[in-house]
């Protein structure tokens, strides 16, 4: 059915990284969310009224919430298509991420208020009516709010998003809430207990747990996460694939928005080589990531010298030796001005950021190792902070 949906309601379904067949996935997720969720609830609404149970009223008031995240995520989608102004350069893709931070407000807000209600219950419990119409409505609950979560979790991963992954996650968090409150309703039939609040009590419970968690993996994106590993490694590797690229570092990423991503880096390559053709080689690269990847990447060209094997055996010695202060270092941009009593070894450092090392004391480090090998070197190290390493 999902494939169906998708064909029906997305045109050109095949081509996600354009913004506009993305934005349609969102929008589909959304109304296909909103029908659901509506109908899940006044089904549940209206039973848990006639039972007399908090806890089912409870969960229709769950579904509600995650109707209400639906037109939120709607919205948020809409925003985020829109183009790029004089205001807004980048685009207004972090709007899906603002959605995606009030859909988890909403969540965490329904989790107190189905808390609070529970406790009165537990308080002052009220018989409940138990009906074969009450096992009815939480059993297709559960079957629909698997289907949601498989539907959502497909889209997501069509289009990379976290906003429809974490829809997927809240759908599969309600199959264990309705099926808890279900649970309980039964063996509050054949045993004579009520468990009502309780179930309510805890299905509040496990909604608020979630909506904590929501808010963390939304909050996270808008203060600047580090890009995941797969894309740093996918960045590097097609960077290298290119003849003539002999190393590359300095690499940063920045996220305005799913599919509004930025890149830069510094690219290696030997000095001695026809500087037009090394910057025709830049500008072909940039362009394929544009075209291949949506991604808009920055290239510094750094000209290595390749015809000094002296230059050239320091550089591998230094760079393999500063690996035993921390496996993760790495050096680059190294050259020699040599003088009658001293050399002046000139080299960057790339610096992990949770290095737990200040960067006076990095230097003074690197030295000591350097200077075991070339007693004669003066070390001139500029220390450069790794903003992608901790993703690795």
């Amino acid at each position: 059915m999902t494939e169906w949906l998708v064909r029906l309601l997305v045109k050109d379904y095949r081509n996600t990284a354009e913004p506009a067949v993305r934005t349609r996935y969102g929008q589909v997720a959304g109304m296909v969310g909103i029908v659901c969720n509506v109908a899940l609830c006044l089904a549940k609404g209206a039973i848990g009224l006639i039972a007399g149970s908090v806890s089912i009223v409870a969960d229709a008031l769950n579904n509600l919430s995650d109707a209400a995240s639906n037109v939120v995520s709607l919205l948020g989608f809409k925003l985020a298509s829109r183009p790029a102004d004089p205001e807004h350069p980048y685009g207004h893709g972090r709007y899906e991420y603002l959605a995606g931070l009030v859909v988890a407000a909403l969540v965490l807000a329904i989790g107190i208020n189905l808390v609070l209600s529970s406790a009165e219950k537990i308080m002052e419990p009220e018989p409940v009516e138990f009906s074969a119409a009450l096992v009815a409505v939480l059993a297709l609950s559960i079957l629909v709010k698997l289907w949601m979560a498989a539907f959502n979790g497909n889209l997501g991963r069509r289009i990379d998003s976290d906003t429809l992954k974490a829809t997927a996650v809240d759908s599969r968090n309600d199959v264990i809430s309705t099926g808890a409150v279900l649970a309980c309703s039964v063996v509050s039939e054949l045993t004579g207990l009520n468990l009502d609040g309780w179930a309510g009590l805890a299905v509040g419970a496990f909604i608020i747990w979630s909506g904590v968690d929501l808010l963390g993996e939304t909050i996270s994106p808008l203060l600047g996460q580090a890009p995941s590993p797969e894309l740093v490694g996918h960045i590097r590797e097609r960077i290298m694939s290119y003849p003539g690229v002999l190393g590359t570092h300095d690499l940063m990423v920045h996220d305005y928005g799913p599919g509004r991503q930025f890149a830069s880096a510094h690219v290696e390559m030997a000095a001695e080589a026809d500087p037009m053709e090394s910057h025709d080689l830049i500008d072909n690269i940039e362009q394929d990531f544009k075209e291949k990847d949506g991604l808009i990447v920055t290239l510094h060209y750094d000209p290595i010298v390749t015809d000094d094997p002296e230059v050239a055996d320091m550089r591998n010695w230094i760079n393999q030796a500063v690996k035993v202060i921390d496996g993760r270092l790495s050096i680059h941009d190294l050259r020699c001005v040599p003088g009658p009593t001293h050399t002046n070894v000139i080299f960057d450092c790339v610096r992990p950021a949770d290095l737990g090392l200040s960067e006076s004391q990095l230097k003074r480090r690197i030295t000591d190792v350097v200077r075991s090998k070339y007693p004669r070197a003066v070390c001139k190290i500029t220390v450069d902070n790794d903003y992608v390493s901790s993703a690795q």
